[in-house]
């Protein structure tokens, strides 16, 4: 018997509050580079603080999800600035509850839900198709925003063929 194999890569969009923070930290450090020079060399010690924060944090606005599907189980993992990868989720589809459209009515009885943990692992495009993932965690639901080409969909229906809605 073939395992059922598959693996997508989705890059997060972009958004202005993001492009926002990465102009107004490299603002701010060039700013204290020149104050530093021209001004106070105080500064330059800002200036080197913020060129460390720089570093930490710039690489965390330009994010990548990998799903990986192997025989049930879907890991997805979180790729900053294509070079540091971290495993975010390991999800055994087989226990999953429902996986349909982010807009589709099976979905309803859950959005009503104030507590429902929601988990977003998709690139947060309108105009791509965005599924919800219902699916019990250790002490409660959560609800996780995935995009799936139709290949790793095709293979989870395989697995869970009545728990997968396309409509």
């Amino acid at each position: 018997m073939s395992d059922l194999y598959s693996e997508l890569l989705v890059k997060k969009q972009t958004t202005g509050k993001e492009l926002a923070i990465k102009a107004g930290l490299i603002a701010l450090t060039v700013f204290a580079v020149f104050a530093g020079i021209f001004l106070y060399p105080v500064f330059l010690i800002a200036a080197v603080g913020m060129g460390i924060a720089d570093y930490f944090l710039l690489p965390n606005l330009d994010l990548e999800y990998e799903y990986l599907h192997v025989n049930g189980t879907l890991d997805i993992d979180k790729i900053a600035a294509k070079t540091k990868r971290k495993k975010v989720k390991s999800i055994d589809v087989r226990k999953m509850e429902l996986l349909a459209p982010i807009r589709s009515h099976r979905l309803d009885s859950y959005n009503q839900n104030p507590k429902l943990k929601v988990l977003d692992y998709s690139s947060q495009d309108s105009n791509h198709k965005i599924y919800a993932m219902i699916i019990p965690d250790e002490k409660e639901i959560c609800k996780i925003l995935l995009e799936f080409d139709e290949r790793m969909l095709s293979d989870i229906k395989k697995i869970v063929p009545r728990k997968v809605f396309t409509d």
